[in-house]
């Protein structure tokens, strides 16, 4: 996922690099590469985030209660 990213950023480097203005350089970058780029980076993310989530409080719930649902885990 980190490498799409990375080569899109390197792409529109190239193309703000490029352009005949610094404005238009960075107005190119920021529109064409950071902006779809967080875009990007977060929609993907969701389901590992979601995921960390669940986790989390799995890791709570057996943390809070250890002997809840299972009676001879301790013994």
């Amino acid at each position: 996922m980190y490498i799409i990213a990375i080569a899109w950023l390197y792409v529109v480097t190239l193309m703000a690099a490029t352009e005949k203005t610094i404005t238009a350089g960075l107005l190119t970058f920021v529109f064409y590469g950071l902006l779809p780029c967080a875009l990007f980076l977060w929609v993907l993310g969701v389901k590992h985030r979601r995921h960390i989530k669940h986790k989390k409080l799995l890791l709570e719930d057996d943390v809070g209660n250890p002997d809840s649902t299972d009676a001879n885990r301790n013994e």
